[in-house]
């Protein structure tokens, strides 16, 4: 381990000094080891007096500090599981775009391929209590950009996250977690299988919080700004008015990076999270190609490639009463009878078409009736 990266381990075992804090040092001092070479009276201004009393006596006693020792059980580790690396603020590896932002996290955890990193990345973020919609736009939306060239980069959460991550695999495309806790916790548990895939697929797994760090509710916010900040776009799917993925979407638009939003149903209390987003300046996206041509320029991808599809091609592999079923289901649930109404078919016939969309995964059941499944797709 070079002496950067031993000097950040020092900075991020610290007392009662935050990544905000860390950076600030780093900012004014010019890295990690010139701040170790500061006294304590020199450091007032930015560390409280319970830091500077540990860093006293690491650089009077060093490895028989308790920060010293504390900091040899992080090396051990490290030592241990070569799959981890370390990227230093300093340092050139570090991720172009996270380095632009206010307050870069100063220390980064990387577990899987480095340069993915690199990669041009899409974030996708959304509720953790999805609708059925939501979950299917997650995943086909990330399907499809992750098929077009971007890494798609969540934070591996339960919900919109998980499936965000799925899509990615589905298309056999990279897809990239930002972690609410050590880089050695994978949280949720249920997601270590989705964590392991992802590194199989090429993709990488990022914290900021130090080794053993388990989740606590304040790093979730904090984790949210190296997801918005380490992509070109943010596109936000299903969110409640007092969601983490407002702050996810705010963090973008503080960082210029654009944002993008998939407007829902008006009695869906998920989409108005997206609504007022969209009403404050985010860009409403009715398919993943809108974004593609929008975020064309940091893709490099072509446009060319995309032929466009004609609106007659909006439902292939449908007969013509299946079309009107669909058409007639509209876009918010309806039960049976209320469908049977709208679509002048009787109820038996009704039953034998839905039950045939439900197969092609155009329809789907649940318990607030019948709702139509966007593709997504684009």
């Amino acid at each position: 381990m070079d002496a950067t990266h031993h000097a950040h381990l020092v900075l991020q075992r610290l007392p009662r000094a935050g990544a905000s804090a860390r950076a600030r040092l780093v900012e004014h001092f010019g890295s990690a080891q010139r701040v170790l070479e500061q006294s304590a009276p020199d450091l007032a201004p930015w560390l409280e007096a319970e830091a500077r009393e540990a860093l006293a006596d690491y650089q009077d006693h060093l490895s028989r500090s308790a920060l010293g020792e504390q900091v040899q059980r992080d090396r051990d580790w490290l030592a241990q599981h070569p799959d981890v690396q370390l990227l230093a603020l300093e340092e050139d590896a570090y991720p172009p775009l996270l380095k632009e932002i206010r307050r870069a996290p100063p220390l980064l955890y990387v577990r899987g391929d480095l340069t993915a990193l690199s990669l041009p990345q899409l974030a996708v973020v959304g509720s953790r209590n999805p609708s059925t919609g939501g979950r299917d736009n997650a995943r086909q939306f990330s399907a499809f950009l992750a098929a077009r060239g971007f890494a798609i980069t969540s934070g591996l959460a339960l919900g919109v996250d998980g499936f965000a991550h799925a899509g990615a695999l589905d298309a056999e495309g990279v897809t990239l977690g930002v972690m609410g806790t050590g880089i050695d916790r994978v949280y949720p548990a249920r997601h270590r299988r989705l964590a392991d895939q992802m590194l199989a697929q090429g993709g990488a797994l990022i914290s900021e919080f130090p080794l053993g760090l388990g989740p606590q509710a304040s790093h979730f916010p904090q984790r949210n700004r190296i997801i918005s900040g380490l992509c070109g776009g943010t596109l936000v799917v299903e969110a409640a008015l007092k969601s983490g993925s407002l702050i996810t979407a705010r963090f973008a638009l503080q960082q210029n990076r654009e944002v993008f939003a998939i407007p829902g149903s008006i009695h869906n209390p998920l989409a108005r999270g997206c609504h007022r987003l969209i009403r404050e300046g985010a860009t409403l996206v009715e398919t993943a190609r809108d974004i593609v041509e929008q975020l064309g320029g940091y893709l490099g991808y072509q446009g060319e490639l995309f032929a466009d599809e004609s609106a007659a091609s909006e439902l292939p592999g449908l007969n013509d009463e299946e079309r009107a079923v669909v058409k007639a289901l509209g876009y918010d649930p309806q039960d049976l009878d209320s469908l049977a109404q709208h679509s002048n078919l009787d109820v038996g016939t009704l039953s034998a078409h839905l039950v045939g969309l439900q197969l092609k995964g155009v329809v789907s059941e649940t318990a607030s009736g019948f709702v139509r499944v966007a593709s997504g797709s684009g």
